[in-house]
């Protein structure tokens, strides 16, 4: 199976290695696909330890952007001056394209068009950027080795939107509430023992 979602991710990223695009430049040219394709791009870097420092923050406030207007029912995204003009480096790009293979041939085996009643819903629209506004919240936070948790919810969020994968879009959202569950622990944990998160980088 080749779903579009690989070939659409797969061609953007190699016209990245060509001609570096802003996030802006990609949102024009993806249409209503570039909520989904521009979410998936921002949160693949995080499965992976190769994310430059300071883009990090970049790639984090897009997701939160993105979902929040998704939560509100946008169909067109748009994203802050900042943001916007992100250009992601030719070395780095490279990288995402390598890793990017590897985990759209596992996706393939698992997507499929199915419960159209929720994926092709506007009310589960909202749903999902709810969900991926939620997560690129507990991404940003600054807690160690936590980030693919969330990072890989918003991307399976993302795909499953593009597939119109409505039995994934509801694994995902039980997977949030376990990241919540998740984050919660760490941040009890944090506050009734302060001293774990020093000594994580000790």
């Amino acid at each position: 199976m080749n779903l579009r979602f690989s070939q659409d991710l797969e061609v953007l990223l190699k016209r990245l290695l060509d001609k570096p695009l802003s996030l802006s430049e990609i949102v024009s040219e993806t249409s209503e696909r570039g909520f989904s394709l521009v979410l998936s791009i921002l949160a693949l870097p995080f499965l992976f330890p190769l994310i430059p420092p300071g883009v990090s923050t970049i790639l984090g406030s897009g997701c939160l952007f993105l979902g929040l207007q998704m939560a509100l029912g946008r169909t067109s995204p748009w994203l802050p001056s900042k943001i916007a003009h992100f250009q992601f480096p030719r070395n780095f790009t490279r990288q995402i394209l390598s890793n990017f293979k590897r985990i759209s041939r596992r996706l393939e085996k698992m997507i499929s068009p199915r419960w159209l009643s929720v994926s092709e819903n506007k009310f589960f629209w909202k749903i999902n950027g709810f969900c991926i506004a939620w997560l690129a919240f507990l991404l940003m936070l600054p807690i160690p080795f936590t980030n693919p948790l969330p990072a890989g919810i918003i991307l399976l969020l993302a795909i499953a939107t593009l597939e119109a994968d409505g039995l994934l879009i509801c694994i995902a959202y039980v997977l949030t509430i376990f990241a919540t569950l998740f984050f919660a622990f760490l941040g009890y944990a944090i506050w009734k023992t302060p001293e774990i998160l020093p000594s994580i980088f000790q």
